[in-house]
């Protein structure tokens, strides 16, 4: 087991055993509702002491949990570096971005042992969604890493309102092994989607690849 990396907490996604983080500081989307803008937003940097940590054997570690390091303005040796760490442990990495083609410029250097994820909150665009590039363009670098056999995975959440038919087509072209949705936690007065359109959207969604759903959707289903 790892020696000293951040074990999962509560908001974590509950499949995967720790979080790690190499690139800290505010993240280049600066979307308005992201959890981290709760805590000081110090300069984006590179946090080389994480290069000294044991991450361990056997376990499923989420990298990049704090901060989007594929992000478009992410110096190409912090990524590389962090890649490299990861290769020296027998883990499972997770990777969840909201600029895929980061990902997909550095298939090649990837641990062997990985999972790819975007985040896709709806079909539209807000502009309390920062600097991050639009969905749809999230999901044409989607479609390519699974084409090219990457095991992929989509996560809604903070879910926003939708148009369910385009949301369904865009989500099925990435292929996605399997969907999380989740709501906001952070009373940041989303436009989001009423009840019965996200159980519509469950049901469509699970016509074509395991859905999960996280705590946190109970506020949004049962009206709490």
């Amino acid at each position: 087991m790892p020696l000293n990396f951040v074990k999962k907490n509560s908001n974590m996604y509950s499949w995967i055993d720790a979080t790690w983080n190499t690139v800290k500081g505010k993240c280049p989307h600066d979307c308005s509702y992201c959890y981290m803008k709760r805590f000081p937003q110090k300069e984006l940097h590179f946090d080389e002491k994480e290069l000294k940590t044991d991450l361990g054997r056997g376990n499923k570690i989420f990298v990049g949990s704090s901060c989007d390091m594929w992000a478009d303005l992410i110096p190409e040796d912090w990524i590389f570096k962090t890649l490299e760490h990861c290769s020296k442990f027998d883990n499972e990495y997770i990777f969840q971005t909201k600029y895929p083609y980061g990902m997909y410029a550095h298939t090649c250097y990837l641990p062997k042992k990985h999972t790819l994820g975007t985040t896709i909150e709806t079909d539209r665009v807000f502009k309390i969604m920062g600097n991050a590039v639009e969905p749809i363009i999230r999901t044409v670098a989607m479609k390519e890493l699974s084409l090219s056999e990457h095991r992929t995975f989509i996560t809604i959440e903070p879910i926003m309102d939708f148009n369910i038919e385009r949301f369904i087509e865009i989500i099925k072209i990435c292929h996605p092994s399997f969907v999380n949705i989740g709501a906001d936690t952070g009373n940041n007065h989303l436009p989001e989607p009423p009840k019965e359109k996200i159980l519509e959207l469950i049901g469509e969604l699970k016509k074509f690849t395991v859905v999960n759903l996280k705590k946190n959707l109970d506020r949004l289903l049962e009206g709490k």
